[in-house]
């Protein structure tokens, strides 16, 4: 096998460093720290606020990842953890806000639901969520089935959810608990190996040594993601050579 490509979904939390939003390509961003200690390269789909509904439209929209399908070594699906977080305003009206007019009325209105979003998460305990726990493992298990039809051998990790001190979250998190447990075990019915972000990073978001906004991450955090991602897709390449020659 040469230079392994991973294809890669994800959330925010695959490009922002310590100070905001990186390029795809930037090398300490953790995808890309992984695919290089692995010798090959990362192919990224991710964006803000990114659930594994999003992931699995990318999958179905993107004739970009069509093309890539027959080429990738592995695949990793890094979201579900924005699917974890408050969300006091139903997702289609607070996505919906983008698209009011005139500008002026946007910023207005965006603006005042910034505002209100840390005392309605803390007022309503933390519920809804971006994407009820349930349906984050629907769209997990379709995006894994829609590839596997076509790639039945490809490998595939999957992430639990971090942990955050996000003060535009009201600090709420409620919605981990059940995601983890729930993510868990899909995993474990699929086959699918999951890194646990709040193991790697929790003590470097919650110290305050991450991006001031409580939710992101710094190099630190970066770089335990992308050595654990690495040591579990190492083997799985390896496991997969040896059928190959086998076969």
């Amino acid at each position: 096998m040469g230079a392994p490509t991973l294809l890669t979904f994800g959330d925010s939390l695959s490009f922002h460093g310590p100070d905001g939003p990186y390029p795809a390509d930037d090398e300490r961003l953790w995808p890309n720290l992984a695919a290089a200690a692995l010798g090959g390269r990362t192919e990224l789909f991710a964006g803000f606020g990114w659930t594994a509904r999003d992931a699995f439209w990318a999958l179905a929209g993107d004739p970009r990842v069509w093309s890539l399908l027959p080429k990738v070594d592995v695949l990793v699906l890094a979201v579900g953890s924005m699917d974890t977080l408050p969300s006091p305003l139903p997702t289609y009206l607070r996505e919906g806000l983008r698209y009011l007019r005139p500008d002026a009325l946007r910023r207005f209105v965006r603006a005042r639901y910034l505002a209100a979003q840390p005392w309605l998460a803390k007022a309503t305990r933390g519920r809804p969520v971006a994407l009820p726990a349930a349906l984050t493992v629907r769209y997990l298990d379709r995006t894994l089935a829609s590839i596997r039809a076509l790639r039945p051998d490809l490998p595939c990790v999957g992430v639990l959810p971090p942990v955050h001190r996000a003060a535009s979250y009201g600090l709420v998190h409620t919605g981990r608990t059940d995601a983890t447990r729930v993510i868990r075990a899909w995993g474990d019915g699929a086959g699918v190996p999951l890194l646990d972000l709040a193991d790697l990073v929790g003590e470097h978001v919650l110290s305050g040594r991450g991006n001031p906004d409580g939710m992101h991450w710094g190099w630190e955090g970066h770089e335990r993601v992308g050595k654990a991602l690495a040591d579990v897709v190492g083997p799985l390449l390896a496991r997969k050579a040896d059928e190959y020659h086998v076969g």
